[in-house]
């Protein structure tokens, strides 16, 4: 598998030298100055790619390049956003990078509820509460007819969680959920997020899954005359925020998007910790359906609880089985191989590392931390080493 790292340009607070010293030997960034939509100048897209490998790294994957909301709504000026996303794929084929990964998440990307939370043994995690995110959507936004998607036993949790919360508290819940984290389209105020809101009134599953056909049926085949590869990212979480479909979220979810457009250009990112947040994805069934469709890898993990609650968990160790997705993952390059596919070795990251050491007292990126990313990749390459070992035929 192709060890990469996620890097967000000259302004990351982790240089390429450090990603070197990981270990890593691929890149995974974006245009991150260039991030509501517009076309992304080949003379960027090159500039990117010379920052990159003047350091002695490739640049593996393209994550992301923004869909804007008018295209999930399919309103507005979308078709000039389109022809702007097809533009933007020239020049990323231009330098080169074959793998470009997005979302269709509307309105907010991946979402938590606290960036910096206490892990009974060590260090800190990402996490997603779902009380508090009641709580918010409920009592802070106010979001009309909110009552209606929660049981009366979320709403009297939710209720009592509120009372409890001191203004900082509830103004570092808002932070965490509404100011944008890293990779995010946009940040939001709570008036303005209201009125972005407001924009998606009445929107239904269908609508977005309708919207997300007609958008791959543009795009696909232009990425496949390129010869790139698209790998659509799951909703993190799986399920719906604020009122909001989600579409991309279910094995089934990604069996239609991937019967929608045959083309082996229209593929998928998979990422372990948000399809493993829902105990009915089977991921183990999903990596060996799926598996030559599979572009790209997010190996993270998540530590589910009853209440639809999760955080972040060691990369190794959590609610989902990742040695057994790796052993897959590694089956399919097998395959790949013994078929001369060019992409025969599949590009994976660890993702949203705890934060440790050092990095505690450090300014980082929530999820982005150095040493919890480093810890994680280790830990990775050891199981796909040791499965190597076990499995002549994984070997390169």
């Amino acid at each position: 598998m192709k060890e990469t790292w996620r890097w967000f340009g000259p302004q990351d607070l982790i240089s390429l030298d450090q990603i070197k010293q990981a270990g890593a030997t691929g890149i995974v960034s974006a245009l991150h100055h260039i991030y509501r939509g517009e076309t992304w100048p080949l003379d960027e897209v090159l500039k990117r790619k010379a920052e990159i490998e003047s350091a002695g790294l490739v640049w593996s994957v393209v994550e992301s390049i923004p869909v804007h909301n008018s295209i999930k709504l399919r309103s507005g000026p979308y078709c000039q956003y389109i022809a702007a996303w097809k533009d933007s794929l020239a020049a990323i084929a231009k330098a080169g990078v074959p793998v470009v990964c997005y979302n269709f998440m509307p309105l907010v990307d991946w979402t938590r509820t606290n960036l910096k939370w206490r892990l009974p043994s060590t260090g800190y995690a990402l996490r997603f509460d779902a009380v508090d995110f009641a709580a918010y959507d409920l009592f802070l936004l106010e979001r009309t007819g909110a009552e209606l998607d929660y049981t009366p036993e979320r709403l009297a949790a939710a209720r009592a969680r509120f009372d409890s919360m001191s203004e900082a508290q509830q103004d570092e819940l808002e932070h965490a959920i509404l100011a944008g984290l890293p990779g995010a389209e946009s940040s939001y105020n709570r008036q303005l997020f209201r009125e972005s809101r407001a924009e998606w009134e009445g929107a239904t599953p269908g609508d977005l899954r309708s919207a997300l056909l007609a958008f791959l049926q543009e795009v696909v085949p232009v990425a496949e005359e390129l010869g790139l590869r698209l790998a659509i990212h799951p909703d993190d979480p799986p399920w719906p925020l604020f009122g909001l479909p989600r579409v991309v979220s279910t094995a089934g979810d990604a069996r239609s998007i991937l019967a929608g457009v045959g083309s082996p250009a229209n593929g998928l990112t998979f990422c372990v910790g948000s399809y493993g947040a829902r105990a009915d994805n089977d991921l183990l069934a999903m990596a060996g359906e799926f598996a030559s469709r599979i572009h790209f890898a997010h190996l993270r993990q998540v530590v589910r609880e009853t209440d639809g609650s999760f955080h972040e968990a060691e990369h190794l160790h959590g609610s989902s089985d990742m040695v057994g997705v790796i052993r897959a993952l590694l089956g399919e390059e097998s395959r790949r191989r013994r078929a001369s596919r060019e992409d025969h070795e599949i590009p994976m990251r660890p993702d949203h590392g705890h934060l440790l050491a050092d990095d505690i007292n450090k300014k980082t990126n929530p999820g982005y931390s150095y040493v919890g990313r480093l810890k994680g990749l280790a830990e990775l390459r050891g199981m796909v080493e040791g499965l190597r070992y076990a499995n002549p035929e994984f070997a390169d």
